[in-house]
């Protein structure tokens, strides 16, 4: 596990996934999305298209289970427009399937102290698939980082 002081702007981290149809079914009926898309049963397809959210949230799970993320106190702050990318936050740029692979980098993009207590760090998450094809891209993922987790705050 990498602590807030060891981490640094620059630094990637990188998983591999995918999202069954299991997974992608019990998303759906948590979010309670209701979109003709996710519901095609009359084509034969047996895999579907993924939610976009579904996938961000896939992302997010796997960058909390990587090896230098683990352990660590880690609070969702929020997602922030890019400056340099006009304010956008996240593009999907071509659909996922159930069960396609999910190449996952992840980037430090910012890093700045919040108090005594936290730090702040920015990731920017994209997303290829198993042809290395970019599928998404979000900017700017913030999270609050506890800076010192003794073990009895775990």
């Amino acid at each position: 596990m990498k602590k807030f002081a060891d981490l640094n702007i620059g630094d990637e981290f990188y998983s591999e996934c995918s999202i069954s149809l299991a997974e992608l079914d019990a998303y759906l009926l948590f979010s309670g999305i209701k979109n003709i898309i996710y519901e095609d049963t009359k084509s034969g397809k047996e895999k579907k298209m993924v939610s976009g959210r579904a996938i961000l949230s896939k992302m997010e799970g796997e960058f909390t289970r990587l090896e230098e993320m683990y352990g660590n106190l880690l609070i969702f702050y929020g997602i922030d427009g890019d400056q340099n990318w006009n304010n956008r936050q996240t593009r999907f740029l071509k659909p996922l399937h159930t069960d396609d692979k999910l190449k996952i980098k992840f980037v430090i993009s910012e890093k700045r102290e919040i108090n005594d207590e936290f730090g702040l760090i920015g990731v920017d998450f994209e997303g290829k698939d198993g042809e290395g094809k970019v599928i998404v891209i979000s900017k700017r993922n913030l999270y609050q980082i506890k800076k010192d987790l003794s073990a009895s705050q775990l």
